[in-house]
């Protein structure tokens, strides 16, 4: 699929349709994260199972909070210490919101706020949060550029956003959920330095 702009971009996901963006890592698969059936779809195109929990991705912390309003306790203290960044933060769920992003784990919720290139915080300021997820087939290497990008995910999208060579390495992912912090993906970012930056916020 040829290159598309921000307005293509948020029309398609609001028509509930996939779309590929940029972010500070790699080339993302989104798409609107309000109806399961929406992301399901999306699913589908990655070829992923619906039992792995996809993040909730936000352009700013009060958009995040919009979505989930249970976060602005400990969870938002440790939201607003780390991100942004390359980071995917699990947090408590208490409300089971989006449970179709959730995985096995419905009370909680994994949340990233990315530094991200200019035209795709606008398509994500415009819509609230994205589901997002590496645009690579389910198992594959992780899409730095556009040409890494599986022919079948570019055709399934509404609209593709290229912003040349990305760094290439997915997020770091750490639980915050415990009495203490667990990594579950080392990747593009320390983890040791966002955990010692969430445990001085919340007085640890």
């Amino acid at each position: 699929m040829a290159e598309g702009d921000v307005e293509q971009a948020i029309e398609a996901l609001r028509a509930g349709r996939p779309v590929l963006l940029p972010t500070d890592t790699v080339y993302g698969l989104c798409a609107l994260p309000y109806r399961a059936a929406i992301v399901e779809r999306m699913y589908r195109v990655k070829g992923r199972d619906v039992g792995h929990p996809t993040a909730l991705l936000a352009a700013t912390h009060d958009l995040l909070f919009e979505c989930v309003p249970e976060l602005r306790g400990r969870a938002g203290v440790i939201a607003r210490a780390v991100l942004p960044g390359p980071y995917t933060l699990v947090l408590p769920n208490p409300a089971r919101r989006f449970r179709w992003l959730t995985g096995t784990r419905p009370d909680t919720i994994g949340v990233r706020i990315p530094d991200l290139p200019e035209r795709s915080r606008r398509v994500v300021d415009a819509v609230g949060c994205v589901a997002a997820t590496s645009a690579n087939a389910a198992g594959g290497p992780d899409p730095a550029a556009l040409d890494d990008v599986p022919a079948e995910i570019l055709v399934a999208c509404g609209a593709v956003l290229g912003d040349g060579r990305l760094p290439g390495t997915p997020s770091t992912v750490i639980d915050f959920t415990g009495r203490r912090p667990v990594v579950l993906r080392e990747g593009a970012a320390p983890a040791d330095e966002a955990i010692a930056r969430a445990e001085a916020a919340i007085g640890r």
